[in-house]
């Protein structure tokens, strides 16, 4: 597998041509022209323009076929009418990149279309249309439509706005900031998102990416591509547009702009990037990063010299759900001797408006000693008795000797400049308004929590993968062939006890004497709902009856809710009456949990209160599918449910490791089962003894065509457990073959610890002695939709070694994948090699991929004989003559690689 990025040609020239190129002032190819040539553009620079002979200066050509020279990069700025011939033009010439500056017509589908096809045909990788272009100021590429100045720096731009991108600039340009690059997607119809941050996580220029998401168009790509950056650099995204309405099937009740943007919100903690509101957080978190402020606890300590500041800070806070840490009494008699005044033990800490630099210390260095205080925020307001620039000296001198992450705030204008200066210069972050500071210690610490959730590998669990998914597989196409969409209760809590939640007995009776016999086969007391497939709010249409106990309440309670529906509801079919036990919960919450479609991200669970205390959108939880134990835990653990589930005087607290079994037996039915459009579970009994639900209603539809991905309804593709393999090789031992998990990072190390010299010269086609941390990362923390690794793995004694591995990663197309193989050197003469390729061969034709492609050193004949028994074909490497490029069809059929799966 290369080491470059193949998009590095688009983001990296070594030669543009300008396709529209001008001396017309205020013209488009005029702009970019003269922006390349100031900029100092460092590699061959073309005019393309049959208007002109020259263009300031330089020779100035017809087509971009005339140059006769490689040209990496080709600026389009053309009518749009002209487009899809100059990409074909592109094509014939050999060039591999052209960004689109041209934008097209809303909505103007067909020439979309015809211009992607027409690129695609071609070879021509596009960036637009519609796109303001790229910038790479250290290399003198300012090919862009933007009259502002860019300063080199270590911060990556990505935006799909031109408009928010010229705002982003100007911004950072008055404060100072540089960019490694700045890339505007636009209508991004061909490289998008995904690509884009691939090739920012590796750039050894880039350090922080600072992405701007208008809307997002094809969810598992997005959620794919920010979750494989962001295992190897701080991405910090600004949404626009968060209060755009869409429509959202099954949370209807609640705010739709609300809940897409809670929907959003979920698939950001799931991505684990930092999500900020505004511009001016946007950089804020990106010079935090920068500066080292690593606040990776939540909760928080304020110190400040008024009390007003503190009550700001500590109302942002609240806002945020961002805690207050408590002070311990070994602290409280620390602060006594400050001689701060009444009440100055507690947090916020007011040290009073003659606080010398002393006192800041002293309470800087109290709170360090706390074991219970990690961050602290610093804030002084200017007083006749301050100095704030003593007090900024003494705060950067003491913040050298504890460990404590530490922002301030210095409020005010003049008085305050020469302090706030003193700790900008010294890298601590430092704001003029408190709301703000706590802002950013919020979204940097929910930065640290989220990067623990992307490192989950959610799956399939012992319920999910066994036979009763299978049979809800079964139930679910039965009702389909009926044509039905909505299930009874009985099938719906069949259908959820088939994946391990559990749930009450419901029997339905037809009329009251079956009634009569159901209730004694149930066993009193009992509960009795009207059955009907028109009603989603049974007790709101007088349809349930509670804690009955006795045959004549019973035979009265059927009569009673029948008729009471029938005056209601007189449209609403009825086909009885359920009939289940009546749980006598004395401590139970009656919790709603619900999964419904969101229109981007597809499969969404929320968890909030139920029944009739069934709150707005603010009071629930919302989480992406697949869950884990871990995922669910964040999830119940939202400041959302706190009140909710906690225990209150002598209400314990719910169980929560039974609510964390059903969420994630819920996202294993959402994750097996496409079809389900809807489910709601209301109520959901918890209490400290466990979870069980009452009712359930689930609605289905068609789901996916056939043969396509079990998980193309999801964003985010679950830990796929299915491909795992025992195989028993040659000499009789047995190896356990698998996917990887980010945990298996020290298996990785070892493996590389023990190949010999030969062995990592071929695999890295270098000689490498160690290999790097973010090399690892990038090897076991991987996405399952885009890329795929399989290791083997022996056990002796219960530990698990790992001797080989297989991996594809997608390659420049789009269409084709790139392999890497690597066997310990005592396990290559077994055919684990062969094994590990024909199951990596599996998965990329599962995916749909064109072909599986390699590059292989020339001289590495036990590679070269393994690669043509596979069925590859073996050619000379285009570029390198010490390699050879080895290349398979994956739809043509192979008898050689379906043996080697046997």
């Amino acid at each position: 597998m290369r080491n470059t990025h193949y998009l590095s040609s688009m983001f990296e020239p070594t030669s543009v041509a300008v396709i529209g190129a001008s001396e017309v002032a205020q013209s488009v190819g005029c702009v970019i022209f003269s922006n390349l040539v100031d900029g100092g553009f460092r590699g061959a620079l073309h005019a393309v323009n049959p208007k002109h002979e020259t263009v300031m200066g330089r020779k100035c050509h017809r087509t971009v076929e005339e140059i006769g020279a490689r040209v990496d990069l080709a600026i389009i700025a053309t009518p749009a009418r002209t487009l899809h011939a100059v990409v074909e033009q592109c094509g014939r010439a050999g060039v591999s990149n052209a960004v689109l500056v041209t934008a097209l017509e809303r909505g103007d589908r067909a020439l979309e279309q015809r211009v992607l096809d027409t690129a695609r045909a071609a070879r021509v990788r596009l960036l637009g249309p519609g796109s303001l272009g790229i910038l790479r100021p250290q290399a003198g590429l300012y090919a862009a439509l933007s009259r502002i100045a860019v300063a080199s720096g270590e911060l990556a731009l990505v935006t799909q706005s031109g408009a928010m991108c010229s705002v982003v600039l100007d911004w950072a340009a008055t404060h100072q900031i540089g960019f490694s690059s700045v890339i505007s997607l636009s209508t991004a119809i061909d490289v998008d998102f995904g690509e884009t941050l691939d090739y920012l996580a590796h750039d050894e220029r880039t350090r922080y990416i600072l992405l701007h998401v208008d809307h997002v168009r094809n969810a598992r790509r997005f959620m794919s591509a920010l979750r494989s950056a962001a295992r190897i650099k701080p991405i910090i995204l600004f949404k626009t547009g968060r209060h755009e309405q869409h429509g959202v099937r099954g949370e209807a009740s609640v705010g739709e702009a609300s809940l897409a943007d809670a929907v959003f919100d979920a698939a950001m903690r799931r991505a684990g990037v930092v999500r900020v509101q505004n511009i001016g957080q946007l950089f804020f978190a990106a010079r935090a990063f920068a500066s080292g402020f690593r606040p990776r606890l939540e909760a928080l300590a304020i110190i400040t010299n008024g009390a007003g500041p503190g009550a700001i800070a500590a109302d942002r806070a609240g806002d945020l759900s961002t805690p207050l840490v408590g002070v311990s009494a070994p602290t409280r008699a620390a602060l006594a001797k400050l001689k701060i005044g009444e009440g100055g033990g507690g947090n916020p800490l007011d040290l009073g408006g003659d606080a010398p630099a002393q006192r800041y210390r002293d309470a800087i260095v109290a709170f360090a000693d706390d074991p219970e205080i990690h961050n602290v925020l610093v804030i002084l307001s200017p007083h006749a008795m301050t100095d704030p620039v003593e007090i900024a000296r003494a705060v950067v001198e003491v913040s050298r000797s504890v460990s404590l992450s530490i922002c301030c705030c210095w409020m005010g204008g003049g008085q305050v400049a020469q302090g706030r200066a003193v700790l900008e210069q010294a890298g601590i972050p430092v704001f003029h308004a408190p709301e703000t500071a706590v802002e950013l210690f919020h979204n940097i610490s929910q930065f640290y929590r989220h990067q623990t959730l992307r490192l989950q590998t959610a799956g399939q669990t012992a319920h999910a993968d066994g036979s009763g998914a299978s049979g809800a597989r079964m139930l679910v196409e039965a009702l389909l062939n009926q044509r039905r969409t909505l299930l009874s209760t009985m099938e719906a809590k069949a259908l959820l006890r088939s994946f391990g939640v559990p749930v009450t007995q419901t029997m339905v009776a037809h009329d009251v004497t079956e009634a009569l016999f159901v209730a004694e086969q149930v066993g009193f007391p009992v509960v009795m709902k009207i059955d009907s497939p028109d009603l989603a709010h049974k007790a709101e249409a007088g349809g349930v009856r509670l804690n009955l106990t006795t045959t004549e309440s019973v035979w009265s309670a059927f009569q009673d809710i029948v008729g009471s529906v029938r005056v209601r509801l007189p449209e609403a079919r009825i086909t009885g009456v359920s009939i289940e036990p009546y749980l006598h919960c004395p401590h139970g919450r009656e919790l709603r949990l619900s999964a419904f479609r969101d229109p981007v991200f597809g499969p969404v669970i929320s968890l909030g209160p139920g029944g009739a205390a069934m709150a707005h959108i603010r009071d629930r939880a919302y989480g992406l599918p697949p869950l884990n134990a871990v995922l669910a835990r964040d999830l119940i653990e939202t400041p959302q449910l706190a009140h909710v589930l906690g225990g209150v005087g002598a209400q314990p607290a719910v169980d929560r490791a039974a609510l964390e079994r059903v969420l994630v037996a819920v996202s294993d039915l959402l994750c097996e089962l496409p079809w389900v459009s809807e489910l709601i579970i209301d109520p959901l009994i918890a209490d400290e003894q466990g979870a069980i639900v009452a009712d359930a209603r689930v609605v289905i539809d068609q789901g996916l065509p056939a043969g396509s991905d079990p998980y193309s309804h999801m964003a985010i593709h679950p830990y796929p457990a299915h491909l795992s393999q025992n195989w028993k090789m040659s000499d009789g031992r047995t190896v356990r073959m698998r996917p990887v998990r980010p945990e298996d990072a020290a298996l990785v190390q070892d493996l590389f610890d023990r190949l010999s010299p030969e062995a990592r010269y071929y695999r890295f086609m270098e000689e490498i002695e160690t290999l790097p941390p973010g090399l690892i990362n990038r090897f076991t923390q991987i996405d399952y939709d885009r890329e795929m690794a399989l290791i083997a793995l022996t056990r002796e004694e219960g530990v698990d070694t790992m001797i080989g591995s297989a991996r594809y990663s997608l390659a420049a197309d789009g269409e084709s994948v790139e392999f890497a193989l690597v066997v310990a050197d005592d396990w290559q003469r077994f055919g684990l090699g062969r094994r590990l390729m024909g199951a990596l061969i599996e998965c990329a034709r599962a995916k749909g991929f064109r072909s599986i492609v390699g590059d292989v050193l020339g001289n590495n004949a036990k590679m070269l004989r393994l690669m043509q028994g596979l069925g590859f074909a073996v050619q000379p490497h285009p570029e390198e003559g010490s390699l050879r490029h080895v290349i398979k069809d994956l739809h043509a059929q192979s008898a050689q690689c379906a043996a080697s799966m046997r």
